[in-house]
């Protein structure tokens, strides 16, 4: 069906899309040169580009899809195990694909590789990375945080590299940079890539279409499993005109999150499309891709651009830019495949004013000019305690020569930061590059302490002493996610989001009424100083590499002798023991462990800082379950508490779970909205699933999590009737019907017993298809793969 839009496309907009694609030369289907000589990256040269793969597939696609393709639909169904029959209906079916790369990051790779070396497998079979990017601590500075992380993970970083060896896996060392940044400087345009970070679509910004999943869905792609995914819908979004003053493409996707909501991109791909697209730099797309997480969005897709092509020939791939131009028609979208689209909204990027997200959900979305009246009417603290740069949204080079001239600007009028200042760089390259330039002398010279090529506080590695936990204050930084105690571990930090050069000029104004687009600041002498509009080069004239920091895999035989050691005694890895098969009537009378009210992400069902340590433990990761969470049972009690029903103790969380499991009582969770939103961490799933929990039923999940709880064993249920989860009372036990015979599309039957003997009965939907029934009966997708010796 065409698109529902409001307003329609004008045939001058139209014009514009022609003249776009011709200008970029579309090619037909049939006369493309191969393309199979040119590696894929320069640290798999022995894997060649898919392009003729693709393009063969492609041919298959269109015998049986008589219409225009759009963008996602080439990429997706060019990757599909078998193009010819496999059912591809939007938003109903699940499509089973082989992707092209896997990328892990170290707090996820520990649990993806203990799951994949306890499957028995030899070695990965397509081109797969692990970054050590998360377990860098914030604190003193690069130098000195790089060597504490080293000293204080050396087991697991230890592990990751001998299991990177062992198993063919490429691995990038501490310092090296952050997981999307690194590939983005290594992407192929067209390429399929899964991911085990949630923010993997910020490989929009090279035409590739990047998804994040949890590390069993990644093991699946190692061994050359077919990957499944829910068959996208897509959102259009058409962009016109071009951004002015402080605006940049950071405010496209606050604004857009603002527009639809933390859940108005689930199930569907996010594709950018219109003559502002070709306005955007590759880095700027990138932006919008990562951050397209915030919507909850499959993935982000940007057509591939002239933009694109440069930042390929900066980065030294001018071999795949050219490949990339003799197959335009894989990477570009069909003329008028917009048509197509579910849905389209539009952004005008010439009336786009800079935004600000927060506090504590990335889609409270302020325009700058409206932001200091929110805090005022909401009683936000105005005064800001830290501003923060970087991660892996926003430390471009473009963005830190941006954040380089607004220093220098403050520091010609005499001025220096009125609040702590921290600048992260994406990767070595970058900061190699940045240096040479002389943006890092600069950004000392200002103050400002230059973190470690990692993510840092914007996953919640920072160690902040100035700030007492529990006391309100707020932050403003160029990250992607805000939830509560998402940065430092405090549920008073008031965290909002914007772009490198908002935040870097708040970090002089110290308050969140500030306007630098109308606002001055007194100097030291007294004069007013008015910033002027940051001015950047897109890229530099060339990339300086840095310190080699990749660990490429070594030969077949070399890796036939390296052992993988686990110390039984480590409170950081413990090797897993699958779980338990499914038992008849399981799911009868289920005691509820706590009722979920408002916003659960996987930030409150598995908290990050501290509890990355134990990352590869699944029995020590375990205490830390729902502790952020709030129980509708115990409103006056702190969040991560709940009471065990058998004999009324109040007590933490995984403690009252850790007392059903050792008396072997089943039980069951109830979620509230979007239950799962945010990060890919399958700790989220496992964690619930080792402690006994059978079943979390909801009024609607996130689609990495509820994937994560399918692959475990668990069932993740859907309310019918939305009210049901308002009915619910702390004494009452759940019996869930017919598991035993679950079959696809059909509800499931809820009984609802109250302490006084009476009760009710509530219907239940499920996402669970004939292939992921196996599953939950073996117990877990692994437990299922391995009795089918597919591995």
């Amino acid at each position: 069906m065409p698109a529902a839009r409001l307003p329609l496309l004008g045939t001058a907009s139209r014009g514009v899309l022609r003249a776009h694609r011709r200008r970029l030369a579309t090619v037909s289907d049939v006369h493309i040169k191969n393309s199979g000589g040119v590696a894929m990256s320069r640290f798999d040269k022995d894997k060649n580009l898919p392009y003729a793969h693709l393009q063969k597939a492609l041919k298959r696609i269109r015998r049986r899809i008589d219409r225009p393709l759009t963008l996602s639909e080439k990429i997706l169904y060019s990757h599909l195990c078998d193009p010819d029959t496999q059912d591809i209906e939007p938003g109903k079916s699940f499509l089973k694909l082989y992707p092209d790369r896997v990328a892990i990051h170290d707090a996820n790779a520990t649990m993806a590789l203990l799951q994949f070396m306890s499957a028995g497998i030899d070695r990965v079979v397509i081109p797969t990375t692990i970054h050590t990017d998360h377990l860098t601590m914030a604190e003193k500075g690069a130098k000195t945080d790089l060597a504490a992380a080293k000293i204080k993970h050396k087991e697991v970083f230890e592990f990751l590299a001998s299991a990177s060896a062992k198993y063919n896996i490429g691995f990038w060392k501490p310092g090296s940079g952050i997981i999307h940044t690194i590939l983005f400087e290594n992407y192929t345009p067209g390429g399929l890539l899964v991911g085990t970070d949630s923010h993997t679509p910020n490989a929009a910004g090279m035409a590739m279409l990047g998804v994040g999943v949890g590390g069993s869905d990644g093991v699946d792609a190692m061994a050359g499993i077919p990957w499944e995914l829910p068959c996208p819908k897509t959102l259009g979004v058409h962009l016109t005109g071009q951004l002015k003053g402080w605006a940049s493409s950071k405010d496209i996707i606050c604004k857009l999150a603002g527009m639809v909501s933390v859940t108005g991109g689930k199930g569907r791909i996010v594709e950018c499309f219109g003559p502002g697209v070709e306005t955007l730099g590759a880095t700027a797309m990138a932006t919008i891709g990562n951050m397209s997480a915030e919507i909850g969005a499959t993935s982000c897709l940007f057509p591939y651009s002239k933009a694109m092509g440069e930042y390929l020939d900066v980065t030294h791939r001018g071999g795949i830019t050219q490949a990339a131009m003799q197959n335009l028609n894989l990477i570009t979208p069909d003329e008028n495949s917009d048509q197509y689209y579910d849905d389209v909204v539009e952004i005008d990027l010439s009336k786009l004013e800079p935004h600000i997200n927060g506090p504590y959900t990335p889609d409270l979305s302020h325009p700058m000019s409206m932001l200091g009246e929110a805090v005022t009417v909401n009683k936000w603290p105005k005064n800001l305690s830290a501003s923060l740069v970087g991660s892996c949204t926003n430390s471009s080079y473009e963005d830190l020569m941006k954040v380089s001239n607004l220093l220098k600007q403050a520091d010609e009028a005499g001025l220096k930061p009125k609040v702590p200042f921290f600048i992260s760089t994406g990767s070595e390259q970058i900061r190699a590059t940045d240096e040479e330039a002389g943006f890092i002398d600069v950004m000392k010279n200002a103050g400002a302490t230059i973190l470690s090529s990692s993510c840092g506080p914007c996953v919640g590695q920072w160690n902040r002493p100035d700030v007492p936990k529990g006391e309100p204050n707020s932050i403003i930084s160029s990250f992607n996610r805000n939830f509560t105690g998402r940065h430092d571990g405090n549920p008073g930090t008031h965290s909002f989001i914007t772009s490198p050069e908002i935040a870097t000029a708040f970090a002089f104004s110290g308050s969140l009424d500030f306007n630098p687009a109308t606002d001055s600041i007194p100097t030291p002498g007294g004069k007013p100083f008015k910033f002027s509009l940051p001015t950047s080069d897109e890229l530099p004239t060339a990339f300086n590499a840095g310190v080699d920091l990749y660990q490429p895999p070594p030969s077949s035989a070399e890796a036939q002798n390296i052992s993988v050691v686990i110390d039984p005694k480590s409170d950081r890895l413990q090797k897993l023991e699958p779980f338990a098969k499914w038992q008849q009537g399981q799911a009868l009378d289920l005691p509820i462990l706590l009722k979920v009210q408002g916003k659960c992400t996987t930030d409150h069902i598995s908290p990050a800082g501290p509890w990355y340590d134990y990352r590869g433990h699944l029995d020590n990761i375990s205490n830390n379950m729902l502790t952020g969470a709030t129980n509708a049972f115990l409103p006056t009690h702190p969040p991560g508490t709940a009471q065990n029903t058998t004999n009324g103790i109040t007590d933490a969380v995984p403690v009252i779970a850790r007392q059903y499991k050792a008396a072997g009582i089943k039980y069951c969770i109830i979620g509230h909205n979007n239950y799962g939103e945010g990060s890919s961490r399958e700790h989220a799933a496992l964690e619930p699933r080792y402690l006994g929990a059978v079943a979390i039923l909801a009024n609607g999940f996130a689609r990495i999590h509820e994937t994560n709880l399918k692959k475990q064993g668990m069932l993740p249920l859907t309310f019918d009737d939305a009210e049901a989860w308002g009915r619910i009372r702390k004494d009452d036990t759940i019996s869930i019907l017919g598991v035993e015979h679950i079959k696809p599309g059909e509800q499931l039957k809820v009984v609802v017993k109250n302490k006084d003997k009476s009760e009710w009965e509530t219907m239940v939907n499920h996402t669970i298809h004939e292939g992921q029934v196996p599953w939950l009966m073996s117990g877990s997708a692994l437990n299922y793969i391995k009795s089918q010796k597919v591995i």
